[in-house]
């Protein structure tokens, strides 16, 4: 059996440390240029360069996103560009593009390539065909069923199979939407989409005009809200051990302009559902813990509300009540530096985000999913020494400490947060 990758996506340098320290094997990155993420997305070479050296060593790995759909003044900047990739020794290119692919062929003939999901591979005869054409491993569509992967293994044994497994869905087809070049000249299939699908439409009213007809569709807002091509967030937790049985070996999560502590959650989260999987637990107790995981997931993230897409040959479910769901925790901090003082209390040090405050009731979040509750009592400002009653993320975010009884094993990147009180 092939070892199992749970992939997790980087926006910057310190979201890739974190999903590493929280459990990732790989992450996936590029720079705004040629990769699907043109906005939140800090990397330039320098920086892939700085990412793919930190994760080598790490042991882990890198995989570069470059999955637009090229135009002709794209292709002289992308093989400069694979150039650059293959002095840096990244661990694969991550394509859509048959183009592109011949481009990597030419300048790096023995580059790893994984197919894009946008590339839509969504049968056994389209995954044979790119296996013939070099391809080590397919991002699968995510319209695929659990029997057709299935099929697909099956068919093609030797290759790779990536799927994901947590994170938006695109109202579209595979992503290939249109709707943000339309509205607002930002196209999403170049990586700068405006998710007009998250919109709130009142009334919208669009001419049909075809074989002779003219009809007029009218969408009006009804009492249970206008969003109507808002997407769930997918959610898989309960089905991995579905998709290890049918050859699944890379477990992908979607997110590259989310924070750090989206990361820290989701990536720990699926790195201890993983775990139980592979361990010889009894089927209650691994209910019972997935149960409590995927209860996590739902209330201490934002999200849309949660689907299983098409994996088990449902319809992807719309979110038609609001643009996302709240939650009752809020990401307040991130630790820099942790000390025992006096083989009695543990003192953390973290840069802020957000709000926090005296009385705060506290949560941080261990590498294992272990957390570690606290009523905060005590807050210093580092650069002070001061206790003080509140601190506040934002430009110029504060160093704060905290101090609590008790020598506990938390590291470095792990991360705070605080119940909401309303």
């Amino acid at each position: 059996m092939k070892k199992l990758e749970l992939l997790a996506p980087a926006g910057n340098i310190l979201k890739m440390k974190t999903a590493f320290a929280y459990g990732a094997d790989a992450v996936y990155l590029g720079i705004p240029d040629f990769s699907l993420r043109v906005r939140i997305n800090d990397f330039d070479l320098l920086k892939v360069k700085e990412a793919i050296e930190h994760a080598h060593d790490q042991k882990k790995k890198v995989y570069v996103t470059i999955n637009i759909f090229a135009h002709n003044e794209h292709l002289k900047k992308i093989s400069a560009y694979i150039k650059k990739l293959k002095d840096y020794s990244v661990d694969a290119l991550i394509v859509s593009d048959p183009g592109v692919i011949s481009l990597i062929k030419q300048e790096w003939p023995r580059a790893e390539i994984h197919l894009s999901t946008q590339a839509n591979c969504t049968n056994a005869a389209a995954a044979q065909f790119w296996f013939k054409q070099g391809i080590k491993r397919v991002v699968l569509g995510r319209e695929v069923t659990l029997p057709e992967i299935k099929e697909i293994h099956r068919l093609v044994p030797k290759l790779e199979l990536e799927y994901f497994v947590h994170g938006a869905m695109c109202m579209a087809y595979s992503g290939r939407c249109f709707l943000s070049k339309l509205f607002v000249s930002r196209s999403g299939n170049l990586g700068d989409c405006a998710q007009p699908c998250r919109w709130q439409y009142d009334v919208a009213k669009y001419s049909v005009k075809a074989q002779g007809h003219d009809e007029e569709l009218e969408l009006v807002e009804e009492k249970h809200g206008a969003y109507l091509l808002n997407s769930r967030d997918l959610c898989l937790l309960p089905y991995l051990k579905d998709l290890i049985a049918v050859g699944v070996t890379s477990f992908k999560i979607e997110g590259r302009a989310k924070s750090a502590y989206y990361l820290a959650i989701v990536v720990s989260i699926y790195r201890k559902a993983l775990k139980l999987n592979g361990q010889k637990v009894s089927a209650s107790k691994l209910k019972k813990e997935l149960a409590y995981l995927s209860s996590e997931l739902e209330t201490k993230l934002v999200s849309r509300g949660y689907t299983t897409g098409f994996l088990l040959k449902d319809k992807a479910e719309q979110n038609i009540k609001n643009s996302h769901n709240k939650s009752a925790w809020e990401f307040c901090g991130q630790v820099i530096k942790v000390e025992h003082i006096n083989n009695k209390k543990t003192r953390l040090e973290f840069q802020v985000h957000n709000t926090i405050k005296i009385n705060d009731e506290i949560e941080i979040i261990g590498f294992d999913y272990d957390i570690i509750k606290i009523s905060l009592e005590v807050l210093f400002d580092v650069k002070t020494g001061a206790s003080i009653f509140e601190a506040h993320g934002g430009g110029g975010a504060q160093i704060c400490a905290i101090e609590f009884d008790g020598l506990w094993p938390i590291p470095t990147l792990a991360v705070l947060r605080r119940k909401i009180i309303k």
